[in-house]
């Protein structure tokens, strides 16, 4: 059975278990990877590293309201990505993380805790240790974690079609190879630029507004003509204006 066979089919298991009334309190220990289980039902008022984790896989769902903090506290904020990420996948939206929830999680997990459809990879294409940025090596790796599964909420939002990564962590040498500004948050790991493909790179743009990301530059940014930039910076600064934004 390969792992995605293997996954589905817990996925399923644990639906079922749901709505027979069997995992209402926990999760239990069932798991779809080596990555990470979940072991209680989260909700509002609830803190600890798994709403931290949550908070990872479900940012991308935040809408237009602004970046999800990822700081282990479920607030409303947390209550609604959760939401969102409850009505994308066609599940009872109701805010509160429950085996329904974790297991599209789990479906949409690999062993390495990133989403399906990115890998680490895809995401550093400049030097495989993560090290040279702007940031620890660790940071810059866990930054392009939290940008993979925002991308992966904006791939499903999209249709599901493949997106083009075409630029990601890159370390001060690769920085300055390509030209890239002196303050890049390439070199910090939260960055992604995404070529156009089935998706016209306006169309990328004007969708990530909805997925939590602060930076988006797009057509009509000077450097720009050519890709779409999405990053995490800490405040909002959205450029794109053959786009319209």
């Amino acid at each position: 059975m390969t792992r995605r066979t293997a996954r589905l089919a817990l996925s399923i298991v644990m639906l079922i278990a749901a709505t027979l009334g069997g995992l209402v309190a926990t999760t239990g220990t069932a798991q779809a990877d080596s990555c990470y289980t979940w072991s209680r039902t989260l909700s509002q008022g609830a803190s600890g590293a798994d709403v931290t984790h949550l908070q990872i896989r479900v940012a991308g769902h935040a809408g237009s309201g602004g970046p999800l903090a990822i700081d282990g506290a479920y607030g409303p904020a947390t209550t609604a990505a959760v939401k969102g990420f409850q009505t994308a996948y066609g599940l009872a939206a109701d805010g509160v993380a429950g085996p329904a929830t974790f297991s599209k999680i789990y479906a949409l997990q690999d062993n390495d805790c990133t989403p399906i459809h990115f890998s680490y990879a895809e995401l550093n294409t400049c030097n495989s240790t993560w090290a040279g940025g702007a940031v620890s090596a660790n940071t810059a790796k866990a930054n392009a974690l939290r940008t993979m599964w925002k991308l992966e909420a904006l791939r499903h939002a999209l249709g599901d079609q493949p997106l083009r990564v075409t630029s990601g962590f890159r370390s001060h040498a690769c920085n300055d190879a390509v030209g890239g500004a002196a303050g890049s948050r390439h070199l910090y790991g939260d960055a992604a630029d995404l070529g156009a493909g089935p998706h016209s790179l306006c169309r990328l743009a004007q969708q990530a507004r909805n997925h939590g990301f602060n930076g988006i530059l797009g057509p009509g940014y000077p450097g720009h003509s050519d890709h779409t930039h999405l990053d995490h910076r800490t405040s909002r600064f959205w450029s794109a204006s053959a786009c319209g934004i």
